[in-house]
């Protein structure tokens, strides 16, 4: 079993994430603008339909893992695997299972997070770009809130409204994650296994503020009608070793 040492601690693969609540809006934005951003990475989004990516805004609270507790938010986008042709023109759902099919993961842009070590394991284990910011979560009600604030400036305010139980509680779902770091692109396995889902479309109100990241949200399109949110009360996950694709 591979193991890393982080802060004189040892952590031993695959992480596992016991108890994670995680609330998400996901938006329908220009691909080329979403190329723009992620050129860094080499790796290509996933058009979900023609012209259109796929970028999802997520906010999380880690209640129990081997990374210890924390908050975070992730700025995603939905990528084609590395050597793989574009998806036939078809509608949102048809190119969705057909991108599901190929193995199309998520690409992780922007991660930050409030806890020191789960930043340096994040970076070292996966070249995850964690980074400390003030993560304010205001989820106690069925309205969840989350307010992001790096180097003193604001960077979003991302309220998602309550939706509709969803079936599927307790179902594995295995997904690849892409990161990048100092220059490496990296593979993720990781897996997830939800209880608690709701959903509905649309369902967030956004407000940007004079960040950096604010400004390549503002240049995606946002804010803007968001295409579906959805909340999961309690998330399980796996994490293994990160590989070059």
């Amino acid at each position: 079993m591979a193991r890393h040492l982080i802060q004189g601690r040892e952590v031993a693969m695959p992480v596992r994430v016991r108890d994670v609540m995680v609330c998400s809006a996901s938006y329908l934005v220009r691909a080329d603008a979403a190329r723009a951003v992620i050129a860094y990475s080499q790796l290509d989004v996933a058009e979900v339909l023609p012209r259109k990516a796929l970028c999802t805004l997520v906010f999380a609270d880690y209640r129990d893992g081997d990374l210890d507790r924390y908050h975070e938010f992730g700025v995603a986008f939905l990528v084609r695997p590395p050597g793989t042709g574009h998806v036939p023109a078809g509608g949102l759902r048809t190119n969705l299972s057909e991108l599901r099919r190929t193995g199309a993961g998520a690409f992780v842009h922007w991660l930050p997070v409030d806890q020191g070590f789960t930043l340096e394991a994040g970076r070292a284990i996966w070249g995850f770009p964690k980074e400390l910011a003030d993560i304010d979560l205001r989820v106690s009600s069925p309205y969840k809130r989350c307010i992001v604030r790096k180097d003193g400036r604001l960077v979003l305010d991302l309220l998602i409204k309550p939706g509709v139980p969803m079936p599927g509680t307790g179902m594995m779902t295995a997904l690849d994650a892409y990161s990048h770091l100092d220059g490496v692109t990296r593979r993720i396995p990781w897996s997830m296994s939800p209880r608690g889902i709701r959903t509905r479309p649309g369902g967030a109100l956004i407000r940007l503020g004079n960040h950096p990241i604010a400004k390549e949200l503002s240049e995606l399109g946002l804010p803007k009608r968001a295409l579906v949110t959805s909340t999961i009360s309690h998330l399980s996950m796996t994490l293994g070793e990160a590989k070059e694709p």
